[in-house]
């Protein structure tokens, strides 16, 4: 069984206010631009939306605030944590709000860890979240969480639940990986991270993508995806290699500082550090000029 969520997916980023929190004003507004921009859904509090560097309560209350102002059919988010305990209430929450997917990194501080552990932490997420049955997505991000989900890992969850455990983000840029899991289960929902597939994921191989830098090109991802536009998907990726060997995170929010007029976007949390004003202002002005 596959999931609902398909297409272009941004993986928004989360404003923060000045004492460190979620600015959900912010992030409403940016959410809703990018559902009528483009998007066919948001990937909320990810990697770009720095979910791991939020404390739990707050996490949980963008969440109820995200669902209570978006459409929850056009939104996955993020529930991995370290800490199972953590993982489950954030799922659980997730479900109960009726997002129309929950996006689980594996626990991510011990390295080396047995496929046999990590299945036992889906394992018990699973099992905690009977009661709403919300959709898992594996995110496989292993240069971040050290932890691999493994083609025969990935294989022996979905067997084991199936309807449950749907599809999978992977942020590896490992093509040949991505194309082995779609082609060895069909139906299951595979993401790249990078919107240079959606030409080929149009076949049937790949449902979308879900990219850092939708949150820029949203509008021009949709034209490939939706009518195999070769040419904006050409500026789309060109916007995307604007950040090659640079902190794409805090970029990412440079960017939309820039396209926005607003410079409170621009702020990233500890440890993650803002781009200088100057490589901001030559960002926005590459962008600009890609686009006309």
């Amino acid at each position: 069984m596959s999931g609902t969520l398909r297409g272009v997916i941004a993986a928004i980023a989360t404003p923060i206010t000045p004492e460190r929190k979620p600015d959900a004003e912010r992030f409403l507004t940016l959410g809703r631009f990018l559902l009528d921009h483009g998007c066919d859904a948001l990937n909320v509090l990810g990697t770009t939306g720095e979910a791991t560097s939020f404390a739990l309560e707050d996490r949980l209350e963008l969440m109820g605030k995200a669902a209570a102002s978006l459409e929850r059919s056009r939104m996955m988010v993020g529930t991995g944590a370290a800490a199972l305990g953590d993982a489950i209430r954030l799922t659980r929450h997730a479900g109960e709000l009726g997002f129309a997917g929950a996006l689980v990194l594996p626990p991510f501080y011990y390295k080396g860890v047995s496929e046999d552990g990590v299945f036992a932490y889906v394992s018990d997420i699973v099992a905690a979240t009977a009661a709403t049955k919300v959709p898992l997505y594996l995110y496989h991000y292993p240069a971040l969480s050290g932890v691999p989900y493994t083609p025969e890992l990935v294989g022996r969850l979905i067997a084991a639940f199936p309807g449950r455990v749907v599809g999978l983000k992977d942020s590896s840029g490992d093509l040949a990986y991505e194309r082995l899991l779609a082609e060895r289960h069909p139906g299951f929902s595979v993401f790249p991270a990078n919107e240079a597939t959606l030409l080929e994921g149009r076949s049937g191989i790949f449902a979308g993508c879900i990219s850092a830098t939708c949150n820029l090109n949203a509008d021009l991802c949709a034209k490939a995806w939706q009518q195999g536009d070769a040419g904006a998907l050409e500026t789309a990726v060109s916007i995307r290699k604007l950040f090659d060997g640079k902190p794409l995170v805090a970029g990412v929010k440079a960017g939309l500082a820039q396209i926005h007029g607003d410079g409170a976007l621009a702020a990233p949390m500890p440890p993650l550090t803002p781009w200088s004003e100057a490589d901001a202002s030559a960002l926005g002005a590459a962008i600009n000029k890609l686009r006309h």
